[in-house]
């Protein structure tokens, strides 16, 4: 909520989501029933974020990175998105996933103010 423009929505499912002029860019996202059954025993059972990437390729880099933190699943194929395993994931870490997923949706000109200011 600290980024700027940054609007924090509860859905009908009560699952928070967090865009930016209004773009989707953090979401809480519980596994569903397809989610566990193509995960099978590597399943999360904790809390789990969704996050926008620049693209897919980021998205691939984060899940060979560090595959105890990020996982997808096939309902994000083609997307550029991971899950997170929150209470695998340093504090330090989320922050910038956070803000690198807000990066991405924010308009420029903001982007770039915020870019600027943090220098």
């Amino acid at each position: 909520m600290g980024l700027p423009l940054v609007e924090e929505r509860d859905t009908e499912d009560d699952v928070l989501q967090w865009r930016v002029k209004d773009k989707l860019f953090v979401w809480e996202r519980p596994l569903r029933q397809g989610d566990i059954a193509a995960l099978g025993e590597s399943a999360p059972d904790g809390p789990i974020l969704a996050a926008r990437t620049p693209d897919v390729g980021a998205k691939a880099a984060l899940l060979a990175d560090n595959p105890k933190v990020y996982f997808t699943t096939p309902h994000f194929d083609g997307y550029p998105a991971v899950l997170v395993r929150l209470d695998e994931i340093e504090v330090k870490e989320l922050a910038e996933l956070v803000v690198e997923a807000w990066l991405g949706r924010a308009p420029r000109r903001v982007a770039k103010q915020y870019l600027a200011d943090r220098r």
